[in-house]
């Protein structure tokens, strides 16, 4: 009898430790949420966002539509505002004003070895319920491929990087405040 009631004393003591650990752990759990945004949503409860136009020199047709719809999502997606054609709390408006192909690294033979994709997208930014945050700003993404392979091959992919790249600084700027 006495073994069992040392045994239960012991049980009893390793289930204490054991939970004592636990809810030490759980409880001095630091949680850090990179996406979260800094919006009061008892004041600011619409987005609006504009067709981004592209007036760059070299166009790319999908351009405008792939960009203001990823714009679109950032904001959806990471956000409980409500998205509006118009007049939103928030508003994001500009237009895709640069789009270009840079020679790069230069091989012996006297040819580029690498071709850089610059694109360069213009963008206003308007808080109605706090205009002190309203700016304008330029925003550029690169990405660079091998000379050998042809624009039209490579274009989609690029695109779609710069294009989530620069999305994601201009939420940065206007909501997350990072």
């Amino acid at each position: 009898m006495k073994k069992i009631h040392q045994l239960f004393q012991c049980n009893i003591i390793f289930i204490s430790f054991y939970c004592f650990i636990l809810f030490t752990t759980v409880a001095c759990t630091i949680s850090y949420k990179f996406n979260g945004s800094s919006i009061d949503y008892t004041k600011t409860k619409t987005l609006s966002i504009a067709d981004f136009p592209n007036t760059a020199e070299l166009i790319y047709p999908p351009l405008s539509q792939e960009f203001s719809e990823t714009l679109r999502d950032t904001y959806t997606k990471q956000t409980r505002l409500q998205l509006l054609k118009k007049g939103g709390d928030i508003h994001l408006e500009g237009e895709i004003v640069g789009y270009q192909l840079t020679p790069m690294a230069i091989s012996a033979d006297s040819y580029s070895a690498e071709t850089k994709l610059t694109m360069t997208i213009k963008v206003r930014f308007s808080n109605n319920k706090n205009p002190e945050d309203d700016f304008e700003k330029s925003y550029t993404a690169f990405q660079t491929f091998d000379s050998s392979r042809l624009l039209s091959d490579v274009q989609d992919e690029l695109m779609k990087i710069m294009v989530a790249e620069i999305a994601d600084n201009i939420y940065n700027d206007t909501v997350a405040k990072w």
